[in-house]
């Protein structure tokens, strides 16, 4: 049977409702994240410093890794469905409380405690959709299918961005900041609710896990299986590379994002005028969200042409020339065209490693591997942000850190991702 289209892939009967649901909740994700960022980072009260911004991104990004020792343990042993349900009415639930303290301009520990657990929630959602995808697509369209569902939830996130900023600014001609950012908070609790409406089309058993691959045992196995996880990767090197190799790419990109804030927050605008700074990061997100859009688009035919490791090479070696621009000149064009380029290869990258360690990993293990995958790629992004951090000054111009992040990325492509080490035909787990 030849791979499906991207339009077939889209008409699927099955699938189709899983990149509905998907690409819902993403797109409510983005709203919430832009009332976030505009609340904590680009209020005219919060001057935003690199270590304030690495702390956000840490916030973000942590419960990912803490929570994903005990996601491959639920998602292996109860309804992945049902799983997904919950989770979504309990972070719109917790999404209420959000907005009630943002309404109140709360910023201590409650509210960082809070967003969280939204966080938090949320890695159960995508990891849960990821894992059952290889039930409901044939494995010769895995990895288009993998690159329409997490590009077009990539996309979601963007186009959810500035949606919220637009409203935003509707908003703040009736109430003051603060209060603009609890309503968008509202909106996205509703939309939440109706990601878990979403997941009623799905029946019960349909992403897994099976009646015969269910693993009767505590939940507070959660640490070994983690450790089950890693042990997988071991037995199978070029799914543990592909994982390693994408935890670096995200982790480089994610300090480049830091610059980016900065620059744009500090030193292309004025720092009396937050509103142009969080206008110019949209843009280049938005440009960002071009280049993910590309990156996977492109990601089959290019597997189709050379193999998936060989791509995986090529993609890196893109990646680790994209920051280069930015040592040559730190003005808003230049940020622009890095902020395709990296996501562009960047995203190529990661359709593919997901297709990969999805063609290998059998579903009885794949929610523990999946686990694993997370937890390294979002252990990774906070890594990089906070070195970032412990370099950038205030204003975001060091050429030091995109040059940096260039060394890295072509070590991995000259060592990590080494043709002789890094390819097809190894021995896959059973």
């Amino acid at each position: 049977m030849q791979p499906l289209s991207f339009l077939g892939l889209m008409r699927h009967p099955r699938l189709s409702r899983i990149f509905l649901l998907r690409w819902t909740g993403q797109g409510v994700d983005g709203l919430f994240q832009s009332a976030l960022a505009s609340f904590v980072l680009f209020s005219p009260e919060r001057q935003a410093s690199a270590l304030g911004a690495a702390l956000a991104f840490a916030v973000v990004l942590l419960p990912y890794s803490l929570v994903g020792p005990f996601v491959g343990t639920v998602l292996d042993r109860v309804s992945r469905q049902r799983a997904v349900f919950g989770s979504n009415v309990l972070r719109a639930i917790d999404l209420l409380v959000i907005a009630f303290l943002v309404f109140h301009g709360r910023t201590g520990a409650e509210l960082t405690v809070a967003v969280l657990v939204t966080f938090g929630i949320n890695r159960l959602i995508l990891a849960g959709l990821s894992a059952g995808l290889p039930l409901v697509i044939e494995s010769n369209s895995l990895i288009a299918a993998n690159a329409l569902a997490v590009t077009g939830g990539s996309l979601l996130v963007v186009i959810g961005g500035g949606l919220g900023l637009g409203v935003r600014k509707l908003l703040e001609s009736i109430h003051n900041a603060n209060h603009s950012d609890a309503t968008l908070i509202l909106i996205g609790a509703l939309g939440y609710f109706i990601a878990a409406a979403l997941t009623l089309r799905l029946k019960r058993k349909e992403i897994g896990p099976l009646d015969h691959e269910k693993v009767k045992a505590s939940f507070t196995e959660g640490l070994i299986e983690m450790r089950q996880g890693f042990s997988y990767l071991f037995q199978h090197v070029d799914a543990a590379r592909a994982i390693i190799a994408t935890a670096i790419q995200r982790g480089g990109f994610t300090a480049l994002v830091l610059v980016a804030l900065l620059l744009e927050r500090n030193s292309f605008h004025l720092s009396s005028r937050p509103e142009a700074g969080l206008a110019g990061l949209a843009i280049a997100l938005s440009i960002a969200g071009v280049g993910i859009t590309f990156g996977a688009l492109i990601a089959p035919t290019g597997v189709a042409r050379v193999g998936r490791h060989a791509w995986m090479r090529y993609m890196m070696a893109g990646s680790a020339l994209s920051p280069l621009i930015l040592i040559i000149s730190a003005s808003p064009i230049s940020l622009y065209i890095a902020a395709f380029f990296t996501s562009f290869f960047g995203q190529s990258l990661k359709v593919t490693s997901d297709a990969l360690v999805q063609a290998k990993i059998n579903d009885v293990y794949r929610g523990r591997v999946f686990a694993v995958y997370d937890v390294l790629v979002n252990g990774s992004i906070v890594l990089g942000a906070v070195l970032a951090a412990l370099i950038l000054p205030t204003s975001g111009k060091a050429p030091i850190v995109p040059a940096m992040i260039s060394v890295v990325y072509l070590g991995a492509f000259l060592f990590l991702l080494n043709p002789a080490k890094f390819k097809a035909g190894l021995p896959t787990i059973s």
